[in-house]
């Protein structure tokens, strides 16, 4: 099999990013987008997908975290569809559930072509307000923003649930992320049963 590396750097007026990714890689990485939540959300990611993983970003922080947390959202996903081109013999869907303290992270994940995600669904509490925003200043908001933009870029149709009663940011994102390593790892990985593109109509664009 051909090795599945990839790297996209994307340099706007508000944000200068390069993400270098190894799907078949062993879980290491060497994260510094300059906000300490993401970055230990993407190395609980990678290692537990197995994918090598290296970000640099540069963004205007000054400002705020929106631009720089969306943008390497973009980018990690572009580096994912460079990887998987064609996506000939992969498994293409997934799902896994990580509990965690009292919360239940579920992620179903289908590189489709079809990039879709709107937000993660949260059950056990009528309020998704009543998360506390991290100390660092992300948001259950901020990681919305990063999975849409992923997994558009991919072509994925992301789902993700939470049964939670917590009211901690970080023990709440750290089973979503670690989950979503898991199941986008099983849905890269090749079939050698499967002959060609996973998709009826042959293509996956």
């Amino acid at each position: 099999m051909e090795e599945r590396i990839a790297s996209d750097t994307r340099k706007t007026n508000e944000t200068d990013i390069t993400v270098t990714l190894n799907i078949d890689g062993r879980g290491k990485t060497k994260i510094d987008t300059g906000i300490g939540f993401l970055d230990h959300m993407l190395e609980l990611f990678a290692f537990h997908g197995l994918f090598d993983l290296e970000i640099n970003a540069k963004g205007d922080l000054k400002v705020d975290i929106h631009h720089t947390n969306e943008d390497v959202g973009i980018v990690l996903g572009n580096v994912f569809k460079k990887a998987l081109d064609t996506k000939e013999g992969i498994k293409r869907s997934a799902n896994f559930t990580w509990p965690m303290e009292d919360v239940i992270a579920s992620v179903a994940v289908d590189i489709s072509g079809r990039g879709f995600f709107k937000e993660i669904k949260i059950e056990g509490n009528e309020d998704p307000g009543f998360l506390k925003i991290d100390e660092s200043g992300y948001s259950l908001s901020y990681a919305n923003h990063f999975l849409e933009a992923l997994a558009k870029r991919i072509g994925m149709d992301l789902s993700i649930k939470l049964i939670t009663s917590n009211r901690d940011l970080h023990t709440n994102l750290e089973p979503v992320f670690k989950a979503l390593g898991k199941a986008l790892d099983e849905a890269t990985q090749i079939d050698p049963r499967r002959k060609g593109i996973p998709s009826t109509k042959g293509v996956i664009d």
